[in-house]
């Protein structure tokens, strides 16, 4: 574990981002439309970049941030493509 952040933090973290990513999968799975599942699609990759800082900070290795940001920028784009598509703009 960390030295900087105290244990019961780190069952915080995990417990928080554990849920959201439950509550995202389920709406995915359950979204009566398209819109519905690109937009939980869009929260799960937002709730799995804060996973890869942390797990930077669990593992003191600062390669994850440049994971976590240039897989943040992916996301992004690619929320966007897929959005535009559905629009009928691409």
């Amino acid at each position: 574990m960390s030295q900087t952040i105290p244990e019961i933090m780190w069952y915080i973290f995990i417990t928080a981002i554990g849920a959201g990513f439950i509550l995202l999968f389920l709406r995915f799975l359950l979204g009566p439309t398209t819109s519905d599942r690109v937009v939980a699609v869009d929260g799960l990759t937002t709730v799995t970049t804060p996973t890869l800082v942390l797990l930077s900070l669990f593992f003191g290795r600062g390669l994850y941030l440049d994971v976590a940001l240039v897989y943040a920028i992916l996301a992004y784009i690619t929320v966007l493509a897929i959005a535009r598509y559905f629009e009928g703009g691409l």
